[in-house]
C-alpha cells in the first residue's frame, strides 16, 4: 500500500498530469525532449500542452551484467557516459566487463537513433529551455546522463519532469538540472512500473508514431509559436499589440520580477492573463514558492481562470538552509508585505495600467504569513486562501485583525492540521471557511485532490476579489 495513490492509468495518462505542472514552461523557446522509448508517450502529451517541439534523446542504461535490471550507469548521443559509482563499486564489475556492456549498448543506441530520426537532424537546443522527460526515475543514472547530453548541445535550461520519482530523487539530480518536476513521489519506492495500472512495454512503432504526430503538428502550426518565428503579415498593416494581448489591447505577460523585500531581493514569476481580474501572490513558508510544482500547478488554473499570479520566494537560498527562518512569521509575513506593497507598479505595467485587486495563497507557513500581511494591509487585500498551512502561526493577535475573507483548505486524512485550523478559525473575526479535502493527505498528493484545491481557490478569488484600492 503507497500512502501518497500516485498511480496512473498508462503513460498518456501520466503525460497529461505531468503537463498541467509544467504550463510555466509554455513559450516558443521552449523544447521538449523525450527519453525512448517509455518516455515518448508522456513527452507527446507535454509538447502538446506547451505547444513545443518534440524531439528525443536516446539513452541507453549500462545494467550489471548478472542483474541486468539494476543500471550501473548510462550512455548517450554524442558520446556522453555516466557511471554511477554507488552500483558499479559494490556490485564488482571489472573493467573489461563495462566496457563490453558498453560497447553492446552503444551498438543499440546508434540503431534507435538512426531509427527514430531517420536521417533527420535533431532540433536545435542552443540557447533554449530544454525539458527532458522520462516515465519515471528509478536509479537516475539514464536521466543525469540526459540532462548532460542537452546542456553539452548548448541547453540553456534543462528542466527534468517525470510522473513519479523516489522521494530523495532531488539530492540525486539537482545538480544536473536547473528545474525539477514531479507529479509524485512515492514512499515505499521499488519499481516505476508500479505505479502505472499498464505499463506495458513502448514498441518502436508507437515512438514513430508520437514523433511523426509531433512533426505534423510543428508544421501545421505555420513555424509559430513551435519554432519561434513570426506569423505573416500578408502585406497588411502591423498589429500594435504585443503577443497575447486581447481584443482590447490588454496584454499578457509572463516574466521574472526581482523585488526588495525587508533586506533582500527577492525573486518571482509574474504572469498576467490578458483581462485579468485580480492577482494572487503565492506565499510557501519553505521559501521555494517559484519552484514548488503544487503552487505552480494551481497558479496555472488561477491563469486558465483570468487571474495573474506572482510566485516568489520568501527567502534566499543561504537564509532557507537554516531551518529556523521557515518558522520566522515576522519575517516570512514582513517580506510579503513588502512585495504586496511594490508588487502594484510591475503588475499596472503588465496589465496595461490598470490595478489589479489582491489577493494571498499560503502553504505550510507562508499561510501565517499570508494572514500576517493580510492584518496589517487591510482592506488592501481583498481576499487569502491557505493550503494545508499553518494559520495559527500568525499568532492570535494578526487572526483577530484580518479583514480579508479567508478559505482554510486541508487534507481529510491531515488530522492534526485540521485540529490547527479549527482552532485559528475561531480567532478570525473576517468571513471565513474551512474546506476539507476528503481522502488528501497534507501534500495533496492523491489523484484529483490538487485539482480539487485549484477550483476552491478560484471560486474563493472569483467571488471575493473585488476592486479596491493598492495597499497602503
Amino acid at each position: 500500500m503507497h500512502a501518497t495513490g500516485t498511480h496512473f492509468t498508462d503513460r498518456t495518462d501520466a503525460g497529461r498530469r505531468l503537463a498541467a505542472l509544467l504550463g510555466h514552461l509554455r513559450g516558443p523557446r521552449t523544447v521538449v525532449v523525450a527519453l525512448p522509448r517509455g518516455g515518448v508517450p508522456v513527452a507527446a502529451e507535454v509538447a502538446a500542452a506547451l505547444g513545443a517541439p518534440l524531439d528525443i534523446c536516446v539513452i541507453r542504461k549500462l545494467g550489471v551484467p548478472y542483474q541486468p535490471e539494476l543500471g550501473m550507469g548510462a550512455i548517450g548521443e554524442d558520446g556522453v557516459r555516466v557511471i554511477n559509482d554507488h552500483v558499479l563499486r559494490p556490485a564488482g564489475v571489472t573493467p573489461e566487463q563495462l566496457a563490453a556492456v558498453e560497447a553492446r549498448e552503444r551498438t543499440e543506441l546508434e540503431r534507435r537513433a538512426h531509427r527514430y530520426r531517420g536521417g533527420r537532424p535533431p532540433v536545435d537546443l542552443r540557447g533554449r529551455t530544454v525539458v527532458v522527460v522520462d516515465d519515471g526515475i528509478a536509479t537516475g543514472s539514464t536521466a543525469r546522463a540526459a540532462c548532460l547530453i542537452v546542456r553539452a548541445r548548448g541547453a540553456e535550461r534543462v528542466v527534468l519532469a517525470v510522473p513519479v520519482a523516489p522521494r530523495e530523487w532531488t539530492e540525486r539530480l539537482s545538480g544536473v538540472a536547473d528545474e525539477l518536476v514531479c507529479v509524485g513521489t512515492p514512499s515505499p519506492f521499488f519499481a516505476i512500473g508500479e505505479f502505472y495500472a499498464d505499463f506495458s512495454q513502448t514498441e518502436d512503432a508507437e515512438v514513430l508514431r508520437h514523433l511523426a504526430a509531433a512533426r505534423a503538428g510543428e508544421a501545421g502550426s505555420g513555424g509559430g509559436a513551435r519554432s519561434g518565428g513570426e506569423a505573416g503579415s500578408g502585406g497588411g498593416a502591423a498589429s500594435t499589440d504585443p503577443p497575447g494581448a486581447d481584443d482590447d489591447g490588454v496584454p499578457a505577460s509572463d516574466r521574472e520580477v526581482t523585488l526588495p523585500a525587508a533586506g533582500a531581493r527577492l525573486t518571482g514569476r509574474l504572469t498576467v492573463p490578458a483581462g485579468a481580474r485580480g492577482i494572487v501572490v503565492f506565499a510557501h513558508g519553505s521559501g521555494s514558492g517559484r519552484h514548488s510544482p503544487r503552487n505552480r500547478h494551481v497558479a496555472a488554473r488561477l491563469n486558465d481562470a483570468g487571474l495573474a499570479t506572482f510566485l516568489f520566494d520568501l527567502l534566499t537560498e543561504d537564509e532557507e538552509e537554516d531551518r529556523r527562518n521557515v518558522f520566522d512569521v515576522e519575517l516570512l509575513g514582513a517580506r510579503l508585505t513588502d512585495v504586496a506593497r511594490a508588487l502594484p507598479a510591475e503588475q499596472a505595467r503588465a496589465a496595461g495600467g490598470a490595478f489589479l485587486p489582491l489577493g494571498l495563497f499560503g502553504a505550510s507557513t507562508g499561510a501565517a504569513a499570508a494572514l500576517w500581511t493580510a492584518a496589517r494591509l487591510g482592506h488592501g487585500v481583498g481576499a487569502v486562501v491557505s493550503r494545508g498551512g499553518r494559520p495559527d502561526l500568525a499568532g492570535e493577535e494578526a487572526l483577530g485583525t484580518v479583514l480579508a475573507p479567508t478559505l482554510l483548505i486541508v487534507g481529510g486524512r491531515d488530522e492534526v492540521v485540521i485540529d490547527l485550523n479549527r482552532r485559528a478559525r475561531e480567532r478570525l473575526r473576517c468571513e471565513s471557511e474551512l474546506a476539507v479535502v476528503p481522502h488528501a493527505g497534507h501534500l495533496f498528493e492523491e489523484p484529483g485532490t490538487l485539482d480539487r484545491v485549484a477550483e476552491l481557490a478560484r471560486d474563493w478569488f472569483d467571488g471575493h476579489l473585488a476592486p479596491c484600492a493598492p495597499p497602503p
